[in-house]
């Protein structure tokens, strides 16, 4: 039997995990990954989805069944009673912006569950501010937040160090910070193998032969959002002058173009900067290119110079095809792709003074957030000649490709592999509950009123002339079940949803004063003969009050 700390009830919606239906971007591919490794290596003996409703607990299912032939049960929950994932008591957030999830616990006590969030894209107002918010939010020291590289652990760690710096100034405490550690993304070595005849289709469709070097890249194709291809280029046109004759170098571009702009940029960047070597486009949506690509190439790389990116997943999906990689210095492939896998080109940036300007029209909506990435990419240096360099060692040197590229795969399967990484997340959910057990021995933790969410007649006790006492009052029927049904059919509380309460425990209220005559009787007494919790039958009385299906005697 699997031990239940170790397992994690899996907040889900859509928007966190299904590119195929909310569209392609790095977290949602990052998600699915995910989850299809969590199925396939979780130790444990059910899984639970945390979800709005049966919709989001049905597509769950869906990608379960899909994911693997393990037959553990799925337990599904509902956003509004997170407790009943126990026996697991760690909720895991597909983000590092949990507060909200924080002030929904306060409903129940911080110490009745664990929360552990992930790092994706951190340079958004949305994730910045989140963090600020996650610090005032009744967050615990045994919630967490997987950073996904060293690089992202500084920059998440400074960008909390920056709210509690304000938050000492203005208040003069801070609560203890999160568990921060370093836990990678994953992927499934086995989606990503090298496919022979997938090779062979490419290279005689595009009449590549033996000697053509094809340098391929698997991205959104975002220049402000990814990657600056200029540069690129530019070293390629440089490494292609130095190719000895019959060797071609050709630059294949996997992905989806963000929009028309992204396109002519590719495209113009493209023609301006390297004529000597072919561009070539295959549709990233499409898994036959991207198969194609990553078996089809010769040299894989990244240049990345936005801070959008965090991770990429890129590199170590060419790692686990064996292909070498030749990236950028930056965030995550500084921990992904090692020396013996690839080579990482030195990049340079200017000072937090120089770009002060782009945080303040960032803030207050002068920079939209891609003309913020496309300015900071604008002032990041590639090294063009380490560039050149790493494109010529690699296209001349056929054994040094074959070495890296099987060193690659022997990396990516034994350290990047969800077979690997998921026993890491589910130490930290065990980390998570024996802190939260151990701490919450010693710490006050009774359910608190919730300034984020208070009770709408708490908040606004000012505005009646009073509010109801205990029973509200006593009083009779003065309208039947036809009555109350004709109520609700004229009012039409049900077209907008969320109604105020079930029409049956309306009508299983009023039956009860029907039943007691002329006397009449009180809230109480109907909550305990038709054993309904009293605050239900009170919010009842109310409304069949106001519309005069009762009075009072």
């Amino acid at each position: 039997m699997a031990d239940p700390l170790r397992n994690a009830a899996i907040y889900y919606a859509d928007d966190g995990y299904s590119p195929e239906k909310k569209g392609v971007n790095g977290r949602r591919v990052a998600g699915a990954s995910f989850l299809k490794g969590f199925f396939r290596h979780a130790d444990v003996d059910e899984f639970i989805s945390l979800t709005q409703g049966p919709n989001g607990a049905a597509s769950f299912a869906a990608l379960y069944a899909s994911a693997t032939d393990r037959q553990l049960p799925h337990r599904p929950v509902y956003n509004g009673a997170p407790l009943k994932m126990r026996p697991v008591e760690t909720l895991y957030f597909p983000s590092p912006n949990f507060g909200a999830e924080c002030w929904k616990r306060q409903r129940f006590g911080m110490a009745s569950h664990a929360i552990c969030g992930i790092t994706h894209t951190t340079a958004t107002q949305a994730v910045m501010r989140g963090l600020l918010d996650l610090r005032t939010a009744p967050q615990a020291p045994w919630d967490a937040i997987i950073c996904t590289s060293r690089a992202v652990h500084a920059a998440t760690l400074r960008n909390i160090e920056l709210a509690d710096e304000h938050l000492l100034q203005r208040f003069g405490a801070v609560p203890p910070k999160p568990l921060m550690p370093v836990i990678p993304l994953g992927i499934n070595c086995d989606e990503f193998t090298h496919d022979p005849q997938a090779r062979r289709d490419l290279r005689e469709r595009m009449g590549w032969g033996d000697g053509d070097i094809v340098v391929a890249t698997l991205s959104r194709l975002l220049p402000y959002g990814k990657f600056d291809p200029g540069p690129l280029f530019i070293a390629l046109e440089r490494a292609q002058a130095r190719m000895p004759k019959g060797r071609t170098l050709h630059f294949l571009a996997c992905g989806i173009y963000g929009d028309s702009h992204s396109q002519n940029v590719f495209e113009s960047c493209a023609r301006a900067f390297m004529p000597g070597v072919s561009y070539h486009h295959l549709d990233g949506g499409d898994a036959t290119a991207r198969r194609e690509t990553l078996s089809g190439a010769d040299i894989f790389t990244f240049p990345i110079d936005n801070i959008q990116e965090t991770f990429g997943l890129a590199p170590i999906e060419a790692m686990a095809a064996g292909l070498p990689v030749i990236t950028s210095d930056w965030d995550g492939m500084r921990d992904t792709v090692s020396e013996d896998v690839g080579i990482r080109i030195p990049t340079l940036t200017v000072g937090p003074d120089h770009t002060a300007p782009e945080a303040w029209r960032h803030l207050h909506g002068g920079l939209t957030y891609q003309q913020y990435g496309n300015n900071l990419s604008a002032m990041t240096e590639l090294d063009l000649r380490a560039m050149t360099e790493a494109i010529v060692a690699l296209a001349l040197d056929d054994g040094k490709r074959r070495a890296m590229g099987m060193a690659g795969r022997k990396r990516a399967r034994e350290v990047f592999d969800w077979a690997s990484i998921i026993p890491r997340m589910q130490d930290l959910w065990a980390e998570q509950g024996a802190m939260r057990r151990k701490l919450a021995e010693s710490t006050l933790d009774a359910p608190r009123p919730n300034p984020v969410g208070p009770s709408p007649t708490d908040l606004f006790r000012s505005y009646p002339t009073r509010i109801a006492a205990p029973g509200v009052c006593r009083a009779v029927a003065k309208g039947d079940d036809a009555a109350l049904d004709k109520v609700l059919a004229a009012r039409r509380y049900d077209k907008i949803g969320g109604i105020f309460e079930k029409t049956a425990t309306l009508h299983s209220v009023l039956g009860a004063i029907v039943r007691a005559g002329q006397d009449g009787t009180d809230a109480r007494a109907v909550a305990s003969a038709i054993k309904v919790n009293v605050l239900t039958v009170e919010r009842a009385w109310v409304f069949l009050l106001k519309y005069g299906l009762i009075e009072r005697v």
